[in-house]
């Protein structure tokens, strides 16, 4: 008869051949199985109480200590190499899974230059705007931010807040892709500018702010040609009617060459395209930046805490782009600045004109900018 041995688990009687040898025990293929787990990692095998790891991925301890780590907020298994940490802890070693560290970035006020989220689209597109608003000389405090955003985000996901490196002490005001009727309609400028100006903020009169309007390239046509085409068009306006955008923007030429400087007139919108896609010198600091792979970043406008302002551009710009999508190039070479204002219908973009002498009406007074 064939010797039997036995199992120093679960006590069951076995031909050896049958059995598995595992850290100086004899186990059943059983209580091997219930007891004992294979290491993710490095295939070693461990007693499943000495599992370091989760039940999705076992690990033994040498393997947890060197290759992986639990995420601080949630406690979830995270790779070393897939842990984020936030910058300036002071712990300097609490690491994040992404999602925490996602939440834990949403819930800071001032986010750092780089902070770009997913985007959140409102409203119908496909022409959707996104407002950069740079604020100065209020500080760049956590409390005014979330003021600001308390107010912004009120209802909806409308708005965050960035560090600006090219403010002496403000902050940037960030919106998601907003459809039009929702930047004008929706977003609360109007409790924006007047609670930004109450915390001592100044954006025109700071002379160090920016108003920068990016819209999506779809709005520009489905096409890659039919986009190429159009934002042609929009760079040849912009050479053509320089000096009343120039007057529009209430920057100096000066400023302008610094912050957003033009491409140079030539006598094809093509022309124009294809010597700012060979890499102009100004980079992104050009009146229209094509940097952007989702946007056309409008960039000439200085900053206002006047909320008419802010309304107006944002119909100049959209005036600006229904003319270079719905217009051939002979039509938009032959628009001329009185027929285009003459074409505008918002009592917002009406109104500046008017104060900035560009209308074909009488001038009106207006108030003055912050």
């Amino acid at each position: 008869m064939k010797e039997l041995h036995t199992c120093e688990l679960c006590g069951a009687a076995l031909p050896p051949e049958q059995l598995y040898h595992f850290d100086g025990q004899d186990l059943c293929a059983q209580c091997l199985d219930n007891n004992t787990l294979l290491c993710r990692h490095c295939g070693e095998r461990i007693w499943e109480s000495d599992n370091a790891g989760t039940t999705d991925t076992p690990l033994c301890q040498n393997c947890f200590d060197d290759h992986y780590t639990n995420c601080c907020r949630c406690g979830s298994l995270i790779r070393e190499s897939s842990a984020y940490y936030e910058e300036g802890d002071e712990y300097d070693e609490r690491p994040y899974c992404l999602d925490c560290f996602h939440t834990l970035s949403r819930d800071k006020p001032i986010h750092d230059y780089y902070y770009k989220p997913e985007p959140i689209f409102q409203g119908e597109g496909p022409r959707f705007f996104g407002v950069e608003l740079e604020l100065d000389q209020g500080g760049e405090e956590a409390d005014n931010a979330r003021d600001l955003l308390d107010i912004a985000n009120a209802n909806h996901p409308l708005m965050y807040i960035k560090h600006d490196g090219s403010l002496d002490d403000g902050l940037e005001l960030v919106t998601h892709p907003l459809s039009l009727d929702w930047q004008l309609h929706t977003m609360p400028w109007d409790m924006i500018c007047k609670k930004a100006l109450a915390l001592g903020y100044r954006s025109h009169r700071a002379n160090t702010c920016g108003l920068h309007i990016h819209v999506s390239r779809t709005a520009f046509g489905n096409t890659q040609q039919e986009q190429d085409q159009a934002i042609a068009r929009v760079l040849y306006f912009f050479e053509k009617h320089w000096e009343e955008l120039l007057k529009f923007s209430r920057r100096t030429q000066r400023q302008l060459e610094r912050w957003a400087a033009r491409y140079g007139y030539k006598e094809h919108p093509m022309d124009i395209l294809d010597f700012a896609k060979k890499g102009y010198h100004g980079g992104r600091y050009t009146c229209v930046n094509l940097q952007n792979p989702d946007t056309v970043e409008f960039r000439m406008f200085r900053g206002t805490l006047k909320t008419n302002t802010i309304l107006a551009t944002l119909q100049l710009v959209d005036q600006i782009c229904s003319c270079a999508v719905c217009l051939n190039d002979v039509e938009l070479k032959s628009l001329a600045w009185t027929s285009f204002v003459s074409g505008c219908r918002q009592p917002e973009l009406i109104q500046y004109l008017k104060e900035r002498r560009l209308y074909v009406n009488e001038p009106v007074e207006s108030e003055e900018e912050a």
